[in-house]
This record gives C-alpha cells, sequence and structure tokens, in this order.
C-alpha cells in the first residue's frame, strides 16, 4: 500500500503479545531513526493502527538523540506512560491477538528522508484512502 517505504532497505518487523515485554522484541535500531507501522492481527484480520516516527533532524542535518528503538519503547502515547506499557494495556483492553510493528530506516549514508515529512507522506496517503487516520494516530 505503501510504496514510499519500498527504498529503504534496512527494515525488519517484529511481533508484540500481552505476555512480552516490549524490550524483549523490539529489534529497531538504537542509533539510526525512521518511521514504524503498526499492524493490529486479530481474528485472522489485519489492519493498520498506528503510523509513527522516530527522531528529529537538525537544521544542520544531523540526527536527534533518540532511535527507533527508544521512540518505540519510551514515547508516549495514550497518555503519560511509555509505549512500553500503554502498548500492553492497549493489546489487552482491544483483544489484538498480536501487533505486529514494521519499522524503516530512513535517514542514514544512503537516504535523507526526514523521518517526520515520511510519517506525514504516509498517514496523508491511508487519510486520502480511509477518510480518517488509522485508529491510534490522534492528530497530526
Amino acid at each position: 500500500m505503501f510504496d514510499e517505504l519500498s527504498k529503504y532497505k534496512n527494515t525488519d518487523h517484529f511481533f508484540i503479545s500481552a505476555n512480552n515485554s516490549l524490550e524483549d522484541v523490539c529489534n529497531a535500531p538504537k542509533d539510526r531513526g525512521g518511521v514504524f507501522l503498526v499492524y493490529e492481527l486479530k481474528k485472522g484480520g489485519i489492519q493498520l493502527v498506528y503510523i509513527g516516527s522516530a527522531c528529529k533532524v537538525n537544521r544542520n542535518g544531523r540526527l536527534g538523540k533518540t532511535s527507533l528503538y527508544d521512540t518505540i519503547l519510551n514515547g508516549h502515547q495514550f497518555g503519560e506512560l511509555p509505549r512500553k506499557k500503554t502498548w500492553l494495556n492497549k493489546i489487552k483492553v482491544e483483544n489484538i491477538d498480536a501487533p505486529d510493528v514494521y519499522w524503516y530506516v530512513n535517514f542514514n549514508s544512503e537516504t535523507a528522508d526526514i523521518p517526520s515529512y515520511v510519517a506525514a507522506t504516509i498517514i496523508q496517503r491511508f487519510f486520502d484512502f480511509n477518510g480518517c487516520f488509522p485508529r491510534w494516530n490522534t492528530e497530526m
């Protein structure tokens, strides 16, 4: 659905369950920025529920201090607590079998695509197609 992501070669994904610790299953890089998409696997169906980005780019073209790994685990979503806690709660409350998190490094020596721009582009495409944001994205 998102052809923009096909050009990024440093990519992978991981599954989460209510019995896992996000720290144990997250395989995102600890020193790179990029975007991540969360798909819910529920009752045999797959639905995109969140599009996020990690790392700001400074005026001089250098990445900020956070990484995909740090943003996925410690970014705040659904309140004051970090994702490593709120996502596990969402899995239980929404009866999700297993979120599948895909991540893409898009700011490195090979590509210099600003992560928040890439995420916004994907959200815009999703919005154009569906008339709304993914369920866990509340605003842009």
